[in-house]
């Protein structure tokens, strides 16, 4: 195997190239694995565009991309938990096992994770990899490479349903519908919802939503959204919101779209730190409000529940392209948004399919 390997190097915004480098080694925790799928996400988007996000700035160049899945090739000495020729996928946040986040269970809030794709950590746009093992996950036989990458996608959603205690017994309204929204969607449906009400301004998005098992869309720019709800659902309304989209009128409305003894989790991250909402009314319905933050324990249940349901993920692939044609991938991810979803990268293009 060669020391050296393709990955696609942001330099500065709007600059990305496929080069050559080193490929990592991995250490006596970690495995190698060979990158078979991986997708544009919008953060990459944000550093591809702005070249930094929040406090996270890009001073020098760096591999984006964080959802992958691939093949193990390499073990470090002190692996035992994955071997050479395992399909997995991989858990892009390494944290640090000992803060009382992590022994908690709430790792997700670890002050010392490495994020892949955060800079200054590389991430996995490229042809190998080196993770620690124990963020490694072991795809069933019937599960395919993209299903795996989407499971990082997935477990954003898959969080906010325990975060939102979310059961077979809930009704479900969506807002957003973009990679997150609709793979929340999904994972609603694996948690036994079947009563899933989804909005967006985008037709093509709210299509989809239901071709991926949406009870009924909603507009918002067509009046409502509570007004329509209430029409779609014959006055039943929704018992919880998972408000994906960031918007700022849209994270407002949400007190006075849910139910009484509601819940509402927030996923979308917006613009502007500071937003109204009506205290009042949420104090009167007694609302449960939660934040997510990525996710925590989601893969193993993820994959399991994945394996035994007809539920496609996949669904929200709308564009497949070679690494070596990263910039084009990047550009319709970030120009597209009304005919794109999940712009997926294939560092061997034999694997498009």
């Amino acid at each position: 195997m060669s020391d050296k390997m393709m990955a696609a190097v942001l330099e500065k915004p709007f600059s990305i190239e496929i080069k050559t480098v080193n490929r990592p080694k991995p250490g006596p925790d970690e495995a190698l694995v060979k990158v078979h799928c991986i997708g544009v996400c919008g953060s990459d988007i944000h550093y591809y565009e702005h070249g930094k996000i929040g406090r996270y700035e890009v001073k020098s160049p760096i591999i984006l991309g964080h959802e992958l899945a691939g093949v193990v090739v390499e073990v470090g000495d002190q692996v035992t938990n994955v071997a050479v020729g395992d399909r997995v996928a991989v858990e892009p946040g390494v944290t640090c096992s000992r803060c009382d986040y992590c022994k908690s269970g709430r790792y997700n809030l670890c002050p010392d994770v490495v994020f892949m794709a955060t800079p200054p950590v590389d991430g996995a746009w490229a042809d190998y990899v080196a993770v620690r093992s124990d963020f490694l996950f072991p795809l069933p036989d019937e599960m395919s490479f993209e299903e795996g990458a989407l499971l990082e996608p997935l477990s954003v959603g898959f969080h906010a349903m325990r975060r939102g205690k979310v059961g077979p017994q809930d009704r479900l309204l969506v807002v957003g519908l973009g990679p997150i929204g609709l793979l929340a969607i999904q994972a609603a449906k694996l948690f036994g919802v079947t009563e899933i009400y989804a909005s967006d301004v985008v037709p093509f998005r709210r299509e989809l939503a239901l071709e991926m098992g949406a009870t009924g869309v909603i507009n918002p720019l067509e009046g409502g959204v509570a007004e329509q709800l209430a029409q779609l659902s014959g006055g039943k309304g929704v018992d919880v919101i998972i408000e994906t989209s960031g918007n700022a009128r849209a994270i407002s409305d949400t007190v006075h779209t849910v139910k009484r003894g509601g819940r509402i989790v927030f996923v979308g991250l917006p613009v502007t730190n500071e937003i109204p909402l009506d205290i009042p009314l949420l104090v009167d319905s007694e609302l449960d409000v939660y934040g997510i933050f990525r996710y925590a324990n989601t893969y193993p249940a993820a994959i399991q529940a994945l394996s035994k349901s007809p539920v496609d993920i996949r669904k929200v692939i709308t564009h497949k392209y070679p690494l070596e044609q990263i910039k084009e991938a990047v550009e319709v991810a970030r120009t597209q948004k009304d005919t794109s979803i999940k712009v997926m990268i294939y560092p061997n293009a034999g694997d498009i399919m």
